[in-house]
């Protein structure tokens, strides 16, 4: 068998290519609702494509056996292989090695060819200019945006936004203002705004029950004269609420409740709408207090609703300004830390308004704390860590809602899941559900996840810490950061190291390390995201108890802490059921009377557990 050699410097040139971005029911009188929250709760009146860039000139086929340099290529030889593709291993092919030692490939039809040995560098036409046009300084968000058209379309916008989270000055260092020339806010980078604002659009279409809100009551205009000062986490869903408070007539000055959760881009879409926004992403113990006084105080404002969460908005202004009480009408409160505040004042006789625990509503404990949970906490982790949760030894510290949405999660992937837990009913209810209730010394030697969701503070002590495994990732997904005694770790013979955005190995003098997420602080807000729809059933319930503490008439609340009335929870709850294509059955008149209900609910009583 004759067989001919194609010579690499017979291969065809690789031509230029010209770099191109690519294109692309109404409620009873009995149930003591205010007439602003009724009306609220009213049903309504009545019932471009890609550019696809050129394709890459083809390598000629190999010469046929016998042909001259002079004759026609062969059909039959087929491409050149890629030296990449040489390599791989291949049934129909044999690699031999080349006499002068260049590998050559032998093909099923004999023919055999030179793979080449250096691989020509592709030139790019006009390089430098198409290069000069973009920032010197490109992050990662902004290259993987610009190869879309409609991020092509707005690259100084993504730049921007990419580009400033590299901009170590403080925020509070900065002069900036907003289109409209105010400059009553803080934030990390005004001109981030644009992108905010599309990813409060893309919330608004999870929300529908916020949305629902907003187009029947903003022609009542229930909030008008409402001045509410907000300390939350400050995301998209925060931004769809605090834009349905503002159409509802609620002036708004807002803060946010961790230092990790803020989202930059929204917050200067917000501070771009015009409402006073003090936060951003990475905030100092100092900036956090700072930016929540400056909510507070300002002249010619002063708040008479407060919207919190974790209680230290409130905290604020029993501590520095007690006299505001007098014109605040009520509090509402979204956490577990918080509302135990919240009792605490009660307790000793000091909390001077109505505090409405919206918590320990059914919307909030059952859909926020258990579901939204039960999916973030997978996203938190894995976002951080990239670690495999299928056979991983896992330790979940309190089994209230938070909890078992923790467990019921990781348990799905395969995780080995443990329980500590210190009341018996909880504790019980983890048993039944499959999963095994110890002390965490019994297991803090072995697991290779420690979370905390209990609201309690010291629960991983540094005896813990010392006595974890190499490698065991440590996090919270409880509100506060006082579950993990993170301050103790902050000694001279431990190594901080940071891995990642919000990731730290803690390294011991004998090498063990443990991995901290977020610095103990909530580890889905501060590492991830959450589901906004859930979100959307928190959301509509503080706005809800917000127009009932405002519109509510003297004398209808005390100086107390109440719960959310059960008719809102399950208006709050009818609201989201469309989504779903879901219909309630109704009952009967007969059926009504049987047990004693109205046919417009509620249909439980307050003292009811889920």
């Amino acid at each position: 068998m004759s067989v001919q050699v194609v010579s690499a410097a017979a291969a065809a040139k690789v031509p230029e290519v010209e770099l191109k971005d690519l294109s692309p029911s109404e409620v009873e009188p009995q149930l003591g609702l205010s007439t602003a929250a009724v009306s609220a709760m009213a049903p309504p009146a009545g019932g471009g494509d890609p550019e696809a860039p050129a394709p890459a000139a083809e390598r000629p086929p190999a010469r046929g056996p016998g042909s001259g340099p002079a004759a026609a290529l062969s059909p039959a030889a087929g491409k050149v292989p890629q030296a990449s593709a040489m390599k791989r291993s291949d049934p129909h092919h044999q690699h031999q090695r080349h006499r002068d030692g260049g590998e050559a490939l032998v093909s099923p039809d004999g023919t055999v060819t030179e793979a080449p040995r250096t691989v020509k560098k592709i030139q790019f036409a006009d390089q430098k200019q198409e290069f000069n046009k973009r920032p010197t300084k490109i992050g990662r968000r902004s290259l993987s945006r610009s190869i879309s058209q409609s991020s092509t379309d707005s690259y100084s916008s993504a730049a921007s936004y990419t580009d400033s989270s590299d901009d170590e000055t403080s925020p509070r260092d900065k002069q900036q203002k907003n289109s409209k020339g105010s400059s009553d806010f803080c934030v990390k980078n005004i001109k981030q705004a644009e992108f905010g604002r599309r990813e409060i659009e893309i919330a608004e279409q999870e929300m529908p029950a916020l949305m629902a809100l907003r187009k029947r009551a903003q022609g009542e205009k229930p909030l008008a004269g409402a001045k509410i000062v907000g300390c939350t986490h400050i995301t998209a869903q925060t931004a769809v609420l605090m834009e349905t408070l503002g159409a509802l007539g609620a002036q708004c000055r807002w803060a946010a409740c961790n230092i990790y959760s803020t989202l930059n881009e929204v917050a200067a879409a917000l501070a771009e709408s015009g409402f006073p926004v003090f936060a951003w992403k990475g905030e100092s113990e100092d900036d956090f207090w700072w930016c929540i006084d400056r909510c507070v105080n300002v002249e010619g404002w002063q708040p008479n609703m407060i919207l919190d969460d974790g209680g230290d908005l409130t905290h604020w202004i029993y501590k520095k300004y007690p006299n505001m009480f007098k014109k605040i009408k009520g509090i509402v409160e979204e956490s577990v830390t918080g509302v135990h505040r919240l009792y605490q004042l009660s307790k000793a006789g000091k909390l001077c308004v109505p505090a409405m625990n919206v918590n320990d509503s059914v919307t909030k404990q059952k859909f926020d704390n258990l579901y939204c949970c039960r999916e973030s906490i997978l996203d938190g982790l894995k976002r951080t860590t990239d670690m495999m949760f299928g056979g991983k030894q896992v330790v979940v510290c309190g089994y209230g809602e938070v909890g078992k949405g923790c467990c019921a999660a990781l348990k799905a992937m395969g995780s080995i899941v443990y329980v500590t837990e210190i009341d018996p009913i909880c504790a019980l209810q983890a048993c039944m559900d499959g999963f095994r209730l110890v002390k965490l010394n019994e297991v803090i030697r072995q697991v290779d996840i420690v979370i905390t969701c209990t609201g309690n503070k010291n629960v991983v002590t540094r005896e813990h810490l010392d006595r974890m495994k190499n490698s065991c990732i440590v996090c919270n997904m409880g509100h506060s950061n006082t579950e993990i005694d993170v301050a103790s770790l902050r000694t001279p013979e431990l190594t901080w190291e940071r891995v990642r955005s919000q990731v730290d190995h803690v390294i011991w003098p004998d090498g063990k390390r443990i991995v901290l997420l977020a610095e103990g602080r909530l580890l889905n807000l501060s590492c991830s995201t959450v589901p906004t729809f859930v979100l959307s059933i928190t959301a509509t319930t503080q706005a809800l108890a917000l127009i009932e503490l405002y519109n509510a008439p003297e004398g209808r609340y005390k100086q107390d802490v109440y719960l959310l009335p059960k008719k809102m929870d399950e208006y709050v709850a009818s609201l989201h059921l469309p989504t779903f294509d879901a219909h309630l059955t109704e009952l009967t008149d007969e059926q009504a009377k049987y047990l004693g209900l109205n046919k417009n609910g509620p249909f439980k009583p307050n003292y009811y557990r889920y």
